[in-house]
């Protein structure tokens, strides 16, 4: 009989489709489980695209991106990340994610190892998985602040290892990186000679402390990842973007001939028309987030349940250990009897247990309502 690879089949599904799988039986559930803005695409962009599609616009276009984009996304990185860059440093990339799989089939072989934070988005071991790459996972710790330490991940660094991924804004922990341990764990990298891979792509979304760019340390080591997702509420339009030195940006490029030829041509231009329009919304969208991140603060203080701080991104990270529940039970539990999807931490890595991850991003009545049912499945030992 044929059986699909065993590189597939041993790759693990991610645990929060899982969950929405789950969720997806029950219409009442409250969605707290996915990271997508609630709000809509804004309607200058859209207009664009369509626009540009009556015009015909619907060719191939280069794989490294048609150069008005990468030339508006290095304009952008200069203007707001303090990043110098021309387009020729750009790559646009099949959201985010592209350009993550491709900066990890660009730095690394089969049998490399790549250092990654526990807890972190489970996507990057998935990867890792499908490229015949080694994990290695260093631990965030709520005395550290759920931030990398780096003492602990030179300890981990071994002859193999290639690439050290940082996150900052943090998926999950909505922790960010500030300048001053940036510069620590990018001389770490300096000292190995180790690749950096930086996802970026939560970076207009901060809470009053700015995200750093580990690309303005070290860009002759460091791929910088963006992304139009959440900033512009464009998840399903799939655009991204890496910047990187030259020559690495063409390798870059190159990767994306046999994976996804380049980026569809309409996205781009959506693309272009939110980097060069407005950011009202962009703006609007933040302060809700932030706003949302306040009240659930303080639900959770009042019922003295501990989180990590949220700095940035979409997301709160919530301690749930006075449920006495392993955290995949919690969540399933959370499903079928409160009527609420959150994600077990144990999804972003071993370190995760006892921990749930919960999204902002949906109406705010909703989301407060599935706090205070979170609140009470805590107490009441799930």
């Amino acid at each position: 009989m044929l059986h699909p690879s065993k590189t597939i089949r041993s790759m693990p599904r991610s645990g929060i489709r899982e969950v929405n799988d789950l969720s997806s039986r029950y219409p009442d559930v409250i969605h707290l489980e996915i990271g997508q803005p609630n709000f809509a695409t804004p309607e200058h962009i859209s207009r664009a695209a369509g626009e540009a599609a009556v015009d015909g616009f619907t060719y191939y276009t280069p794989n490294a991106g048609i150069r008005k984009l990468r030339r508006a996304a290095a304009e952008k990185l200069r203007r707001f990340n303090g990043i110098s860059a021309d387009p020729e440093n750009v790559v646009i990339t099949t959201g985010g994610v592209g350009a993550l799989s491709t900066s990890l089939l660009t730095l690394c072989d089969p049998g490399d190892a790549i250092l990654l934070s526990d807890p972190t988005w489970p996507n990057y071991a998935m990867m890792a998985v499908l490229q015949g790459l080694e994990v290695r996972r260093y631990n965030l710790r709520p005395e550290d602040g759920w931030l990398p330490n780096p003492d602990e991940i030179e300890k981990l660094i071994t002859p193999n290892c290639r690439a050290l991924v940082l996150v900052s804004p943090s998926n999950p922990t909505a922790t960010v990186i500030g300048e001053d341990l940036m510069r620590e764990l990018l001389e770490v990298a300096r000292r190995h000679d180790l690749w950096v891979i930086s996802d970026e792509v939560y970076d207009a979304i901060t809470f009053g402390k700015p995200a750093f760019s580990a690309y303005r340390i070290d860009p002759e080591r460091v791929i910088s990842v963006f992304s139009f997702s959440k900033t512009y509420a464009m998840t399903g339009w799939r655009v991204g973007y890496a910047v990187a030195r030259r020559d690495v940006a063409e390798q870059l490029s190159k990767c994306q001939e046999p994976t996804t030829s380049c980026v569809n041509s309409l996205s781009q231009i959506g693309a272009l028309t939110a980097l060069r329009g407005p950011q009202d919304d962009v703006w609007m969208m933040r302060d809700a987030y932030w706003e949302r991140r306040d009240q659930v603060m303080g639900l959770l203080s009042d019922a003295d349940i501990a989180y990590a701080h949220p700095e940035g991104a979409f997301y709160m990270w919530v301690d749930i250990s006075q449920s006495r529940l392993p955290d995949t039970e919690f969540v399933r539990r959370m499903v079928t009897d409160y009527r609420v999807a959150v994600v077990p931490g144990t999804v972003f890595g071993p370190n995760g247990t006892s921990h749930v991850r919960i999204s902002l991003a949906t109406d705010t009545e909703l989301l407060l309502e599935g706090i205070s049912r979170l609140v009470k499945a805590v107490r009441s030992g799930g």
